[in-house]
């Protein structure tokens, strides 16, 4: 059986402060107080648990910035 790893992208997150409605390709969700709001193009967006969201992404420093592409939004 062949093994795969998640590719590497950029993302632009921001941690919802209240409950808030997000548009999402297949219609409105609500991320929770704590919750991260993944915008990964700006008509694709969506909640993320934080554990999940510590489990799946890293933040990018400053050194790492060259690594994000000119069209992220």
């Amino acid at each position: 059986m062949p093994f795969f790893k998640k590719k590497p992208i950029v993302i632009k997150a921001e941690l919802a402060e209240v409950r808030t409605g997000v548009q999402t390709k297949h219609g409105l969700l609500f991320a929770e107080p704590g919750d991260w709001i993944i915008t990964n193009k700006p008509d694709d967006r969506y909640p993320c648990k934080p554990d999940i969201f510590a489990a799946t992404y890293d933040p990018v420093t400053v050194i790492d910035s060259d690594i994000i592409p000119k069209d992220t939004p």
